[in-house]
């Protein structure tokens, strides 16, 4: 295990999350999800762990780790899904078994849709909700839209008379019965159409109405139908919460305006910030020490107010020192960056009470002293404040806690980019620079050949030696060096 991925491992988050993997080139290799991040990924870690052949290689191919917290697990599983699917990490589908879960799927062309459950999700122009790791949560939803909506449950293509001699669903079910022509295509489809938008949780008012029928049934002292509408509410808001079924932009928006609203109130905030920005120090071992500064309006990530700072008036690490140099150079007299990017109401420092009194202290000096400014302490993901508030503690399923949470992985995630970018410039920059007869061009012709020190490092030196201009003596030395870089940065 090198330093870097020793020094990753005691940073792990105990939030339900995914973990991205990563070998010594930067590619990632294993994508997983967890309930608990640290417990999982430490398991592979474990001394002494026995693992399968092919999940032992991985573990021993790991260099780096990359952590993305979420709010629950069917989260985390949708994020695992969709990384997977960008990635395409080897050991993802070197380990894959045929457990999948379930989704519905509905294809808008047939001549009257029909939901069918499936286990894996296709860009094939069809509509898919899902997957979700509850099964009964799936079947529960697709019985319930069938019914509410007066959709087909059968499994023919086109139904028509013949199919509904075979059939009662229109009398036991509710089903409109489109093969006997009770319903035009045009108004079955207004039907799933609306099915489609109640899926994506885009019509609260069904579910409240459902609450309603339970407490009337209730009332009447119906306490099996009381029952069997809870669990159906149950399975219902647990998709929708879920955020399975992506949600509209106007309800994202939505979403971010009310937790910029449930933060002004918890930090006693004049009026919801709309400008937030939010700052992660980070350095690897006192070296490459940077900031990322990323930037939220009205309450969503604005990456075109992003940046990054290479800590210029110092080396080594100090984060409060960092956080004031950052400061300064936003916001100070001499700042490039105040003309370009609206002024925060609302300052983010990524750390405890020593980042947030030197970022305090540093606008008290160049005349923002009114700049609200809070911490939020790393693990525990409370916002500190150094003044009668104290600490701030966000409620779990808050929407103010989503907005700062998210902000502030996209600053770790900003973070990490720029850190790679410039270790790989170091290397690239040095190691072949060092080797007496490597010029600008040859190295540009090696590094064109071969994309990295890495690739230098893992060819033949006969490969090396038949770039232009190499010679087998030159080529040796070449991969003598790239050996070495490689075996640094993996140590």
């Amino acid at each position: 295990m090198n330093d870097v991925l020793r020094e990753r491992l005691k940073s792990v988050p105990t939030r339900p999350g995914c973990y991205l993997m990563r070998d010594r080139r930067g590619v990632i290799i294993y994508v997983g999800k967890a309930k608990n991040l640290r417990r999982r990924v430490l398991s592979y870690f474990r001394p002494g762990a026995k693992h399968a052949p092919k999940v032992r290689s991985m573990v021993n191919t790991v260099a780096d780790l990359e952590f993305m917290t979420v709010r629950n697990d069917a989260e985390a599983l949708l994020t695992e899904a969709n990384l997977i699917k960008k990635y395409k990490p080897h050991f993802n589908i070197l380990m894959r078994d045929d457990k999948r879960y379930l989704a519905l799927r509905a294809d808008p062309e047939d001549p009257f849709p029909a939901f069918r459950t499936c286990r894996i999700v296709r860009d094939d122009g069809a509509r898919y909700f899902g997957p979700f790791p509850s099964a009964p949560v799936v079947r529960a939803a697709k019985d319930f839209v069938e019914k509410k909506f007066g959709l087909r449950g059968c499994t023919v293509l086109a139904p028509d008379a013949e199919t509904h001699r075979h059939c009662h669903a229109d009398v036991v079910r509710f089903c409109s019965a489109p093969c006997e022509g009770r319903i035009s295509v045009a108004d079955y489809h207004a039907r799933f159409d609306e099915a489609c938008a109640f899926l994506r949780g885009e019509r609260p008012q069904v579910i409240a109405e459902l609450v309603e029928e339970m407490k009337a049934a209730a009332a009447a002292e119906d306490f099996r139908k009381a029952a069997d509408i809870r669990d159906t509410v149950a399975a219902l808001k647990e998709m929708t919460k879920a955020h399975f079924v992506r949600k509209s932009p106007e309800m994202r928006r939505e979403d971010a305006r009310r937790g910029i609203a449930e933060l002004a109130q918890a930090l006693g905030l004049k009026a919801p910030p709309r400008v937030i920005e939010c700052v992660d120090i980070s350095n690897l071992f006192g070296t490459h020490n940077v900031a990322s500064l990323v930037v939220a309006v009205d309450g969503l990530p604005d990456g075109r107010y992003y940046r990054h700072f290479k800590i210029e008036t110092f080396e080594g690490a100090d984060d409060p020192r960092a956080m004031s140099e950052v400061v300064l150079r936003r916001y100070g007299p001499d700042s490039t960056l105040a003309a370009k990017s609206p002024k925060a109401d609302l300052y983010i420092c990524d750390g405890g009470i020593t980042q947030l009194r030197a970022a305090r202290a540093r606008f008290a000096e160049i005349g923002l002293a009114d700049m609200p400014t809070v911490g939020l302490a790393k693990q525990q993901e409370i916002l500190v404040t150094d003044d009668e508030r104290g600490d701030v503690f966000l409620p779990r399923d808050s929407e103010a806690l989503m907005v700062v949470t998210r902000l502030r992985d996209e600053a770790h995630r900003f973070a990490i980019t720029f850190h790679r970018s410039l270790r790989e410039r170091t290397i690239r920059e040095s190691v072949l620079d060092e080797v007496p007869g490597i010029g600008p061009a040859k190295k540009m012709a090696l590094l064109k050949k071969f994309h990295s020190i890495y690739g230098i490092a893992k060819a033949a030196p006969a490969d090396i030696a038949s770039t232009a201009g190499i010679n087998p003596e030159l080529a040796a030395a070449v991969k003598r060096a790239a050996e070495g870089a490689s075996g640094e940065l993996r140590h």
